[in-house]
């Protein structure tokens, strides 16, 4: 008797465990198309169910990879009302960003981590449009380095990066939320920012569109 009633026990756990295993292997399946809330403002980088996000047209060259499970995951808690702050937070740290992708966070981290998290999301989507709008280079390292665009690139070069600062955690995370394309932010065509505190001549021929903390945000 005892053996029976052991052995039936020990079938339901079994049971409640490939159970628990085919719900999450569903939830895994759902794609980031299907959960994303519709975004008034887009970039062209894509990511599909796997993970892959890929720059459209014309920047054939920007592939990055993300972790297999962040964009459907990301969209998933976005659509739930997870705010930004808290989604930055979570994707601040995780698996070690590529080349492109560093670049991104890179460009977050000396522009504006003294901004708000939407203000960096804003930076990011900017050096994506670029790479997107066929008036720059197209890849994201290439925008960031291109001469007389970005002031503390230096030949080149980038500063050191205090990588244990919380900062630069947020800039990853902001990197990585910027590549799955979950949150809104800035239109595609807007491809120019500055600070408040200056005022190039350049921004006189452009459309301002945004004020998002210390920065103005410009489209053609």
């Amino acid at each position: 008797m005892v053996k029976l009633i052991g052995g039936r026990a020990a079938s339901a756990v079994i049971g409640l465990f490939m159970l628990a295993i085919g719900s999450s292997a569903s939830a895994q399946d759902l794609s980031a198309a299907s959960l994303v809330r519709p975004a008034v403002a887009t970039t062209t980088a894509v990511a599909n169910s796997l993970g892959a996000v890929t720059q459209a047209q014309p920047a054939q060259s920007v592939t990055v990879k993300l972790a297999a499970s962040i964009a459907a995951e990301a969209a998933w808690l976005y659509k739930g009302g997870w705010p930004l702050y808290a989604l930055v937070d979570k994707y601040s740290v995780g698996a070690p960003l590529d080349e492109q992708a560093n670049c991104l966070a890179t460009a977050v981290y000396f522009e504006a981590r003294g901004e708000s998290v939407e203000g960096q999301l804003a930076v990011a989507r900017v050096v994506m449009n670029r790479a997107a709008s066929g008036l720059y280079p197209t890849d994201w390292c290439s925008v960031v380095k291109q001469p007389a665009q970005f002031s503390f690139v230096r030949r080149g070069e980038f500063p050191a990066i205090d990588t244990a600062s919380a900062a630069w955690g947020r800039a990853q995370g902001v990197a990585r939320l910027a590549m799955a394309n979950v949150v809104p932010s800035v239109d595609q065509n807007v491809l120019w920012y500055h600070a408040t505190y200056v005022d190039p001549s350049w921004g006189h021929r452009l459309n301002m569109v945004e004020k998002i903390g210390a920065h103005l945000f410009y489209r053609a």
